[in-house]
């Protein structure tokens, strides 16, 4: 693959609009040093330095796509709290509307805090409820995104599930058979612990523990070459039958990412990271890039290409990173 292609590619990203919809979380971290162990049990005593949070989850993804240079609108759900009114004004930072950013009167926003010594993370705390949001709101929600498909400006949209309770397999076929008779390319990124057969999504971007748990095949340790893994090829044809998905992309950490298309052929693309300090998020990052290389018109081994460029950025970063789109460019311009 010519880097060349890929840079043509990632200039068309700022004419890209994609719509993304999923579970919208706060990343929180308490920074600081540990140098001795509390009296009063035997845990470390956490000298807090600083503080940092920023939007995680289906938001990630988000802000993803804006420090790549395309455009978003957000939908989801938040709490009728102090962090729903900070994930909305996250969103307004980084140029979203938060518009389709829907209440939940029911349930809390989603924080998750990470407590960091060093580069070492000693700790996660979640502020979560993941029941199933209501149907009315999940109606509301699925309503809004469909009037807003209507508009015929997304070229791409992006079901980002991290089992929290906003997605049921009726309203997410639904959201995917009309994304579908209107042309929109569709991204699901899954979560084994909401199992949904949808069927007729563009692309499918599950790690590989996620996709051996889809196919309910035990899981193996990744041994050898990634084209040599008969587990993992077997997995692959299980998902690709089951969910009739045309690009399924699973990334496999160290190995890089394997590509499968509907016809069963798969093709391993090397990881490009050149140091792995956290892999926080790197996910997201990955079907971001992916999701705007597909509605920029690119090809799904050009878009695989192009995510794994992404992912090789952010983990080399602690905490729950984006990469922009001149430092894309930077790591494809090093030699390999």
């Amino acid at each position: 693959m010519k880097n060349q292609n890929l840079t043509e590619i990632l200039k068309k990203f700022p004419e890209c609009r994609i719509a993304v919809v999923g579970d919208l979380m706060i990343d929180s971290y308490v920074w600081g040093s540990v140098e001795r162990i509390s009296p009063e049990a035997p845990v470390p005593v956490v000298q807090v330095s600083k503080t940092s949070c920023c939007l995680g989850g289906a938001a990630n993804v988000m802000r993803n796509i804006v420090t790549l240079g395309g455009k978003v609108d957000a939908f989801g759900l938040v709490g009728n709290d102090s962090n729903g009114e900070l994930i909305r004004g996250m969103l307004r930072e980084y140029g979203i509307d938060p518009v389709g950013v829907l209440t939940d009167c029911q349930r809390p926003s989603i924080r998750k805090e990470r407590v960091i010594a060093g580069s070492q993370q000693l700790l996660r705390i979640d502020y979560e409820n993941p029941a199933p949001a209501g149907a009315e709101l999940r109606q509301e929600l699925l309503e809004k995104i469909k009037n807003h498909l209507r508009g015929g400006q997304v070229q791409a949209l992006i079901l980002e599930d991290y089992a929290k309770g906003l997605f049921c397999e009726a309203m997410a076929q639904e959201l995917v058979d009309f994304a579908n008779t209107l042309g929109v390319i569709t991204v699901l990124d899954p979560n084994p612990r909401n199992p949904m057969y949808l069927k007729g999504l563009t692309a499918m971007k599950p790690n590989r523990a996620e996709a051996f748990a889809m196919a309910n095949v035990p899981l193996t340790p990744q041994q050898g070459s990634a084209s040599e893994d008969e587990s993992l090829k077997q997995v692959a044809r299980i998902i690709s039958s089951k969910w009739q998905v045309k690009h399924l992309l699973i990334s496999l950490a160290a190995q890089g990412m394997a590509l499968f298309d509907d016809k069963e052929n798969g093709t391993v693309i090397p990881t490009r990271a050149r140091e792995v300090y956290d892999v926080s998020g790197a996910g997201d990052t990955v079907v971001a890039a992916a999701a705007l290389a597909l509605a920029s018109g690119a090809g799904a081994r050009e878009a695989a290409e192009l995510a794994n460029y992404a992912a090789g950025v952010v983990v080399a970063q602690l905490g729950t990173a984006t990469v922009s789109a001149e430092e894309l460019l930077a790591a494809m311009a090093e030699k390999p």
